[in-house]
């Protein structure tokens, strides 16, 4: 929004006197010195008339009067009060995830096909937060940091899929070890706690890998104020899950068929309730795609927080864009009243 503002409040009343002083200017008496035989001395002048003269001269002093009121432009820059977290989502790429336990319109998903969408469902419905993604196995990586860029985030989240980290382990400490270390934002913190901030962290299965353990990462999550929410995925007892050859694709049959193999359900459960319990988050078990999106949807109903923000104003001056105008008009009516020097006639004999 841009907005032209004078800050000198009598320049309209100065400008208002100015027609005022030129009827005044009109109305007075002009004393005349009688010449006899004058005008046989009379030449044409190249001055200007007088009525563009005075015109010139009015001009000049209106634009004076509002140069002189400071005129300025105003762009009003206001960053809208917003309220949102910093999310880092942790999220199991371990092998185990490729069992196909859940189900959906009919047709068997595994586990990470399971969660991909309601995952991109929650980043598309919190646009104030920035959200971040680490993923783990035997060793834990960030796929994206803190971003407010959520398209991309969701795409960065479609082309998820086993083998993007060693899928042979499950790492949940360096996992959270990880995230903890994205949400380091020393703006957001106080007394050493981190504001405004949680992890989500999905898994569906023990930890078995990793330089730090679960209680460790724990403990640093607790120490920073920072809430795990922990979701466990998967059935309990055995699911099935497709026997993989050494590129993580399915075995087929002779007919074009998943070769399927019991897996027994490896989830830490009591682990996973600890670590929210610890920390002041929460723990989901999603033993199906409702209770996965139930899950998400409650996370998702945390309360959020409002930042501080800041608003400013950007002023451009305009006193050039008058003054420079108002000086040239009065040079033009200066010059144009000055007449020019013309030889005298020689008088008749």
């Amino acid at each position: 929004m841009h907005d032209i503002v004078f800050h000198d409040e009598p320049w309209l009343l100065a400008l208002l006197l100015i027609p005022l002083v030129l009827w005044l200017r009109g109305r007075r008496s002009v004393p005349v010195l009688l010449v006899p035989f004058a005008a046989m001395w009379h030449r044409p002048s190249a001055v200007a008339p007088a009525r563009w003269r005075t015109l010139l001269a009015t001009l000049a002093l209106s634009l004076f009067v509002l140069a002189l009121a400071r005129p300025q432009r105003i762009e009003d820059k206001r960053e809208i009060h917003s309220q949102g977290y910093d999310i880092m989502l942790c999220i199991d790429l371990s092998g185990s995830m490729l069992a196909e336990d859940y189900e959906k319109d009919g047709e068997r998903l595994n586990r990470l096909q399971a969660i991909k969408p309601v995952i991109q469902a929650f980043i598309n419905n919190r646009p104030n937060d920035r959200i971040g993604v680490v993923v783990f196995g035997a060793q834990a990586y960030t796929l994206a940091p803190l971003t407010l860029d959520h398209d991309w985030l969701a795409g960065q989240v479609g082309r998820l899929k086993i083998g993007v980290v060693p899928p042979n382990s499950t790492a949940i400490g360096d996992g959270i070890g990880i995230a903890l270390t994205r949400l380091e934002q020393a703006a957001h913190e106080a007394n050493g706690r981190r504001l405004g901030a949680f992890v989500v962290l999905l898994t569906d299965g023990s930890n078995n890998s990793g330089a730090l353990s679960p209680q460790q990462a724990t403990d640093i999550a607790k120490s920073r104020g920072v809430p795990l929410y922990t979701i466990g995925a998967g059935v309990d007892g055995v699911a099935p899950m497709p026997m993989l050859n050494d590129k993580l694709e399915p075995v087929l049959d002779n007919r074009g068929r998943k070769i399927y193999q019991n897996m027994p359900a490896d989830l830490d459960e009591n682990l996973l309730r600890s670590i929210s319990d610890q920390t002041g988050g929460h723990f989901y078990r999603a033993a199906d795609t409702r209770t996965i999106e139930s899950a998400f949807t409650a996370i998702d109903q945390t309360q959020k927080i409002e930042f501080q923000s800041k608003s400013y104003l950007l002023t451009t001056e305009l006193f050039p864009w008058l003054a420079v105008p108002g000086l040239a008009c009065m040079a033009l009516a200066a010059i144009s009243g000055r007449p020019r020097m013309v030889r005298p006639a020689a008088l008749p004999t």
